[in-house]
């Protein structure tokens, strides 16, 4: 804007020093004036590439793809997400997530009844079982249940299995408690 307005005061000095007939320009002859010296200005300034050719002798970059395969190409979702995750590094959460959401068909119908997962951390997946028969079996088949998570999600996302038994109830209700070892004669 300081260019247009250096032009109009420069126009109005030559304008009204000197106009084409002599006289002093107002009004409408004196933004005509403006106008067409800001244009001179303007135009010496630009310059002009040849025709073909960009400044520095390169190809311009076309805005799209051509008949290639290209990155800005539309992708399927899932190599979109997976590609998302291996560039952020969780492909390590997403294989243990797999465990939890997969656990009936890495484990079988009849394990998976009667367990569940609780926790994966550090390659150790604790599973939560209905009874104490039922965590027996588990502590026994536990080689088999990793061998067959391996072959489902993959290597090394479980190297041990902890097996809880069932949770008995608490007796503590409340903030305060006595020390000792609660009621006797509950399961009678």
């Amino acid at each position: 804007m300081d260019g247009v307005e250096n032009s109009v005061t420069s126009g109005e000095h030559s304008a009204s020093a000197a106009g084409s007939d002599g006289a002093e320009l107002h009004g409408s002859d004196l933004a005509r004036a403006a106008l067409q010296a800001a244009k001179e200005q303007s135009q010496g300034n630009r310059r002009r590439p040849k025709r073909g050719k960009s400044p520095a002798g390169r190809r311009r970059r076309r805005g799209w793809s051509g008949p290639g395969a290209d990155d800005r190409d539309p992708q399927p979702l899932g190599r979109l997400a997976s590609r998302l995750a291996t560039d952020h590094g969780w492909t390590d959460r997403l294989s243990g997530g797999q465990v939890f959401a997969r656990w009936t068909s890495l484990v079988g119908g009849d394990i998976a009844e009667h367990t569940k997962p609780v926790a994966l951390s550090n390659a150790e997946l604790t599973v939560q079982a209905e009874s104490t028969a039922w965590a027996t079996q588990l502590r026994l088949l536990q080689r088999q249940i990793i061998k067959r998570i391996a072959d489902g999600v993959g290597d090394g996302v479980v190297r041990r299995i902890k097996v809880q038994g069932p949770a008995a109830p608490s007796w503590r209700h409340g903030p305060r408690h006595v020390p000792g070892r609660g009621p006797r004669d509950t399961y009678g």
